[in-house]
């Protein structure tokens, strides 16, 4: 007879990581390096040393060493907060009367309520050890906004955060949380920078995008004195920060001797979900494992399922490296929907290299769909879901009933990224039957995503 498993997995805290994992250094075949757009060249330490602080853009450079050792000063911040709880969903299994064991990674015990803070105090960390003043970034649903803000807080430094224009009307709490926090909010794009003001100059009533926010953030980091730009997701070096989250996972696996068989993470610029496969997939490229991995994005934003694979900028007004990833176009707007945090119109380089070698798998839901979902968990398990975490819960509640269907007894991890308490007006929306599905035509992505994309002879 099987042991009974816990309902929380839990590992002490001298069982946290003290190092990230690089997945790059796992991957026989690279992802394509960032270009400089001007000579088509790899990018070199100086050319981001404008815009990034030095240990991220040495993390960002380094595909070779498998680990790399967390700082001190940094494991003290983590150990507020983190291990993050690793649970058994049994209240949802019985709901679905399914067969399969699902569980979720919970990213959204802190005050920033997401994964966030992982990246989040590792960067304010560096640029406080570096002797910078301030820092500047976007957010788009506000969770890494408000992570930024508490890191920065923590560190004593200066911060002024792009959000993006919908999700700051969206999300009128999040701005409130990430002042309280002392930083200062702009609604992007905004008259505040040349970039800003061109996109509105196009379109004065724009909802704006993480695109949009991620260039007047930049602009400000290099026009403004000891201030360096930082970045939530889609690079490697957040992505390198976030494999704490799927180290904790991994041993305490190992610890309960669980062994997944498919693990889902929604996916936006691909923080949470790179973190969560990181080392499972480290495994599977050295053929250790047999383990899906699920991307899950939504339907308006469909980077992985209708992308193109090639080199795009990360940003609207083109300031940024050139990136291969699966993009929808630098110049994408996406629709005004709840998930803010994955409205991006690209995908991380590494995750993109994967799922265009076959190593990982794609889909792309509409909203309502989602929300159904997140509702059902929310009723099951206790938590109210954030609309990006959402992504992942319907698909890990279509494999279980799949399960169902076939009789078959599997192991399902899904990451929940963090909390929707901050999302009422959506759940609102959901519950009054006013949300809509918005899906971009062929056309659509044609004309405002793809003709964006720049012409790159190489």
């Amino acid at each position: 007879m099987s042991k009974k498993i816990p309902t929380r997995l839990y590992l002490a805290e001298d069982e946290i990581p003290s190092s990230w994992f690089n997945l790059r250094a796992f991957m026989k075949d690279k992802p394509d390096p960032l270009l400089h757009p001007g000579t088509l060249k790899p990018v070199t330490e100086d050319d981001l040393a404008p815009v990034f602080c030095k240990e991220a853009i040495k993390q960002e450079l380094d595909e070779t060493t498998p680990f790399i050792a967390i700082p001190e000063g940094l494991q003290t911040f983590y150990r507020a907060y983190r291990p993050a709880p690793l649970v058994r969903a049994y209240f949802l299994e019985k709901a679905l009367e399914t067969p399969a064991e699902i569980y979720y990674k919970f990213e959204g015990t802190n005050t920033s309520g997401s994964h966030k803070l992982n990246s989040a105090a590792a960067q304010a960390y560096f640029a406080k050890e570096e002797g910078l003043a301030s820092l500047t970034t976007e957010t788009g649903a506000g969770q890494w906004g408000s992570a930024m803000a508490m890191a920065c807080a923590f560190y004593g430094l200066g911060l002024t955060v792009y959000m993006v224009k919908i999700s700051s009307e969206q999300k009128p709490y999040r701005k409130a949380l990430i002042e309280t926090y002392g930083a200062h909010l702009i609604p992007s794009p905004s008259n505040t920078t040349e970039a800003g003001k061109k996109i509105l100059a196009v379109d004065p009533n724009t909802a704006g995008s993480l695109g949009c926010a991620i260039s007047e953030a930049v602009e400000a980091a290099v026009k403004t004195g000891k201030c360096r730009y930082v970045l939530g997701s889609v690079l490697n070096h957040v992505l390198l920060h976030q494999s704490i989250i799927g180290q904790e996972v991994k041993a305490a696996f190992d610890k309960y001797d669980v062994k997944p068989d498919v693990i889902i993470g929604c996916a936006g610029g691909g923080s949470n979900l790179g973190g969560l496969i990181a080392p499972f997939m480290g495994d599977r490229l050295a053929g250790k494992n047999n383990i899906r991995f699920i991307a899950v994005e939504p339907a308006s934003c469909p980077s992985f399922t209708r992308g193109k694979y090639a080199y795009d900028f990360g940003d609207t007004a083109k300031t940024t490296p050139l990136i291969k990833m699966y993009t929808l176009g630098n110049g994408f707007i996406p629709s005004s929907n709840h998930a803010g945090g994955l409205r991006y119109h690209g995908m991380n380089s590494t995750l993109s290299k994967l799922y265009h070698d076959g190593h990982l798998e794609a889909r792309a839901e509409a909203q309502t769909e989602v929300f159904d979902a997140a509702v059902r968990f929310a009723k099951a398990e206790g938590i109210l879901p954030a609309p990006e975490s959402s992504h992942a819960i319907k698909a890990a509640i279509d494999e279980a009933l799949e399960c169902k269907r076939t009789n078959e007894k599997k192991v399902i991890l899904f990451g929940l990224t963090g909390t929707g308490y901050f999302d009422m007006s959506a759940y609102m929306a959901y519950n009054a039957k006013t949300m809509t599905d918005y899906i971009p035509t062929d056309d659509d992505l044609e004309k405002t995503g793809f003709a964006s994309l720049p012409k790159v002879d190489l």
